[in-house]
């Protein structure tokens, strides 16, 4: 991939939110933001930093992965499959971009009760255990909806008995879990088995893998925050404290440290943050296909990069995606705009979700395996009505005060009723459609308007209040697919009774 055409990819996906913010400032707010020029500083190095990213996925990672799935298929071993799946979902997340954002954002929040690395450990440990389930699930050809429903009962079961501090940020967490990493590589790993076996459908059996990693996670989580916060009283940052946003004293060059350390420090956090997809390549290729890595210094090449653009990401962040968030949010709630923040959240929800280039690649397998019957763009649109839609409703909690639980619960409660009335062939797309809303660009900003609102509403507890947005937008687009589906369905077959009997008149 030419590296031109991947930053102008980059800037692409960052444009919908420049565009959405630049809007608000200039017509609604009519001010300058504080900090403008780090902010666009910080926002530049993003782009660069995502590009830098995937540049190194399509040198690096993607080939091998791709090589390594195809030689282990061949090999027709279920449980060397499900070990690559285990592996490769562990590997993955642990790496992802938008889950290290998150976790930062929950061990500064919580004041460090909640560890960021412990964290992303039991989220990545939940999706390769997911991986490994949804190959067997594959092979054996098990309806989706049965693990769906029934993992789903689990999660509502377990946020009835989860402390309100876990509930928005073990929903978020599987949400962010299924990204710019993850989605490609699991995306493909169910595609493929499921064409390489007979009998199986792409459309039914080839999607799902993406939702079953967005589930469990959440249980994980919550049952986590259960242990955690066993019998403590979580004091929080509430109304006013901003120390958890205050993201300037991190970046390199801070405090006491001399800027070059501090940079060789991030740096090594970065590496660690990749090293378990390196291991597992090399554990796989050298040790179970006993075969050399083809063009090594390449694939070394791309994993320089990925690194590089893992710590670029992270820094901009802190300057320019964190900053923008709260100081939309500030601004709306100061200035009393509360209609205003309700249409800024739907606007960054449709137009970042429509240049959402997951989205986009799974709208054409979609339409691929339906064999025209779905169409990728209409897909998007649902979608992307979906996750404005689920901001705007969390947006609305969050002003109104209202327990995360109770529309958590609702929510995935409608969720399993239209999993039951859906069309079966839809219901694995629709949920993997769902894991693939937020990218890495999507989730600070939102992840920080949430954030920042709580931060500036008086009452409102950080911790419990900040966190959910994700969730909401991960809820919703299974919603918009599976109610057009149903539609769909009752229409064809409206339309096929006056068919027939029109032709028995005849």
């Amino acid at each position: 991939m030419n590296f031109l055409h991947t930053l102008g990819h980059a800037a692409r996906n960052l444009a919908p939110i420049v565009i959405v913010v630049a809007v608000f400032q200039a017509l609604v707010l009519r001010t300058v933001p504080d900090g403008l020029l780090s902010m666009v500083v910080g926002l530049t190095i993003v782009v660069f930093g995502v590009a830098l990213f995937l540049q190194g996925l399509e040198m690096g990672i993607f080939p091998i992965g791709k090589n390594l799935s195809n030689a282990l298929a061949r090999r027709g071993s279920l449980l060397l499959l499900m070990a690559f799946g285990f592996t490769l979902g562990f590997a993955t997340v642990i790496a992802e971009p938008a889950l290290i954002a998150v976790a930062e954002q929950a061990e500064l929040i919580s004041e460090g009760r909640i560890e960021g690395l412990i964290l992303r450990l039991i989220v990545a440990l939940s999706v390769g255990a997911v991986v490994a389930l949804g190959i067997l699930r594959t092979i054996m050809g098990h309806p989706l909806h049965w693990y769906i429903l029934t993992g789903y009962v689990l999660v509502v079961l377990v946020t009835f008995f989860a402390p309100e501090e876990i509930v928005g940020l073990a929903y978020d967490s599987g949400g962010v879990t299924t990204n710019i990493v993850t989605v490609p590589l699991v995306a493909a790993l169910g595609l493929g088995l499921a064409a390489s076996i007979s009998g199986r459908n792409p459309l039914r059996d080839g999607f799902g893998l993406v939702a079953l990693a967005v589930m469990v996670p959440m249980i994980t989580v919550q049952l986590y925050g259960i242990i955690v916060f066993a019998g403590a009283e979580v004091d929080a940052p509430g109304n006013g404290e901003t120390a958890a946003m205050d993201a300037d004293t991190d970046l390199p060059g801070a405090g006491e440290r001399h800027w070059l350390s501090a940079m060789g420090m991030d740096l090594l956090l970065m590496l660690r943050d990749v090293a378990p997809i390196i291991a597992v390549i090399v554990v796989f290729q050298y040790f179970v296909l006993r075969k050399r890595i083809p063009y090594l210094p390449r694939v070394i090449f791309g994993f320089v990069l990925v690194v590089l653009g893992l710590y670029a990401f992270v820094v901009g962040l802190k300057m320019g995606l964190f900053p923008i968030g709260e100081s939309m949010a500030e601004q709306l709630i100061a200035n009393e705009l509360f209609l205003w923040v309700y249409l800024f959240a739907f606007s960054i929800g449709f137009a970042t979700t429509m240049a959402e280039p997951a989205l986009i690649a799974i709208g054409q397998k979609a339409e691929e395996a339906a064999r025209g019957s779905l169409r990728g763009n209409v897909i998007r649109i649902l979608v992307a009505l979906g996750v404005a839609i689920g901001i705007t409703i969390g947006v609305h909690r969050i002003l109104a005060g209202d327990s995360i639980h109770q529309y958590i619960m609702a929510g995935y409660l409608l969720v399993i009723v239209l999993t039951i009335l859906a069309p079966k062939q839809i219901v694995a797309l629709a949920f993997d459609l769902g894991g693939v809303t937020t990218s890495e660009v999507t989730v600070p900003l939102v992840t920080a308007l949430g954030i920042g609102l709580a931060t500036h509403l008086e009452d409102r507890n950080v911790l419990i209040d900040g966190f959910g947005l994700i969730a909401f937008a991960s809820i919703f687009p299974i919603v918009t697919v599976m109610v057009y589906a149903i539609v769909v369905d009752i229409y064809e077959r409206w339309t096929g009774r006056d068919r027939a009997q029109q032709e028995d008149s005849t």
